[in-house]
């Protein structure tokens, strides 16, 4: 007997069919594959990320997993999608500008897609706001973005970006801003001694170029991008050390193995390249 989807709340399995636990993932634990489905334990934006995944569905967007209901231990049921994802160490072909400008075009995919969805009032968590927290880009948010668009964060097949996967994080947000989290993860953004061996002693400008132009991304987008970069990466040191403290688990094994010290390199390359990255990308 196969798995059946009963409703959109209930989800009976195969008794016969095993668990195999999934490992790679930064933060998220107890995630298991069962079948040609991923259980995940709910969490404090799965209301948000539910909906998306639904709306997802309803536009015919294939770039994503299907949210097919909650098994009977409560845990979220969502479709498992076969292809290729860059986990650690990392694969050779990590640096491939073909794999990075599909990328790009499918996070235009994904956008135009969730631009329908609105800004899920009343479903979206209030935001952090840590005492300290440096101010934000000022631009109010056109769409809920993914916001972590990480290599493991996406599936590739023959090549080709085909799926993004994990939207724990996804928020309301702006296009900018989604573009922004494809260059700090794809550019890669920050000096070579903080990145993967394999992604050392790239050609950053350029490859942010190529990212903009994948994405389409608006003149004035292309004008904002590096501010933007600098006022976020100073407010990611104050919310990943927060999250270290209040939530502990992987957010506090990723800041004792040194992500804030990352952070903070990170910050002082992008204010030294601020001028070449903006000429770059225009």
């Amino acid at each position: 007997m196969a798995s059946v989807r009963v409703d959109a709340h209930e989800w009976i399995d195969d008794p016969d069919e095993p668990e195999i636990a999934l490992e790679g993932g930064d933060v998220t634990e107890g995630l298991v594959r069962r079948g040609a489905t991923i259980r995940r334990p709910p969490g404090d934006n799965s209301k948000l990320v539910r909906g998306l995944l639904l709306h997802l569905e309803s536009v015919g967007f294939e770039g994503a997993p299907r949210f097919l209901g909650v098994d009977t231990a409560g845990r979220e049921v969502l479709s498992f999608i076969e292809g290729e994802v860059a986990g650690r160490p990392r694969p050779e072909w990590i640096a491939d500008e073909d794999r990075l400008e599909s990328v790009a075009q499918l996070v235009r995919r994904y956008d135009d897609a969730a631009a329908g969805f609105g800004l899920a009032d009343g479903l979206v968590p209030p935001p952090l706001q840590p005492a300290g927290l440096p101010p934000g880009p000022s631009a109010p948010p056109e769409l809920i973005g993914h916001q972590d668009v990480t290599p493991e964060n996406v599936v590739f097949r023959d090549g080709t970006a085909y799926a993004l996967i994990d939207f724990d994080l996804a928020k309301p947000t702006t296009r900018v801003m989604e573009v922004l989290n494809l260059m700090l993860w794809w550019g890669p953004f920050g000096p070579d001694e903080t990145l993967d061996p394999l992604l050392r002693g790239l050609d950053v400008p350029r490859r942010c170029g190529l990212i903009a132009d994948a994405y389409g991304l608006s003149d004035d987008g292309r004008g904002q991008i590096v501010e933007v970069a600098i006022l976020q990466n100073r407010r990611a040191w104050h919310l990943m050390k927060h999250r270290a403290e209040t939530m502990g688990g992987g957010w506090q094994r990723m800041w004792d193995e040194g992500v804030g010290d990352t952070i903070s390199r990170r910050q002082t390359w992008l204010e030294d390249r601020a001028d070449v990255l903006t000429q770059a990308l225009r």
